[in-house]
């Protein structure tokens, strides 16, 4: 069941990449008393994340931002190691925050895995971009198909905002 506006999110533990390797970030770390922007993408370093979502987001940063968003964060089936390595090839850890879901267990508990099996990738996350207020689910944008990021975008999470 896919979580629904109003909703709290899950309890949860990320990793994140640190300069002493992964360490642990849980759901209410990241998102009690704040308001969050947190969007989804199947992989990192695939084509539509790498080349239009991603970069979306590190360009509109400090728009989103100054709209009083403290934290913009991406989150994707992948280990710690592949966030930060994408972290650090797209320079953009200093503007978004990379959590790695490696189990999909927030992505199941939400409601927005994506099975991908047939492209060899297994469960991972739908295409999203969601605002989080005080831990709870304030606007939700899924994308119907995964190679698109319209209504996912940064342009579009900042017309919510």
């Amino acid at each position: 069941m896919v979580i629904q506006v109003g909703e709290k999110l899950p309890s949860v533990t990320f990793k994140t990449m640190s300069a002493d390797g992964p360490v642990d970030a849980t759901s209410e770390e990241l998102f009690a008393g704040k308001t969050v922007v947190l969007f989804a993408v199947p992989g990192a370093f695939t084509p539509t994340c790498h080349l239009n979502h991603l970069p979306g987001f590190i360009d509109n940063a400090e728009a989103i931002k100054a709209k009083g968003v403290e934290t913009i964060a991406v989150v994707s089936v992948n280990d710690a190691f592949v966030m930060g390595a994408w972290a650090r090839d797209t320079r953009a850890d200093d503007k978004i925050l990379f959590l790695a879901d490696g189990s999909a267990d927030f992505t199941k508990a939400v409601g927005l895995e994506l099975d991908a099996s047939a492209f060899g990738m297994g469960i991972r996350s739908k295409r999203y971009c969601m605002i989080v207020k005080d831990g709870v689910l304030a606007s939700l944008n899924i994308e119907e198909a995964p190679g698109e990021a319209t209504i996912s975008s940064a342009e579009n999470i900042l017309s919510q905002l």
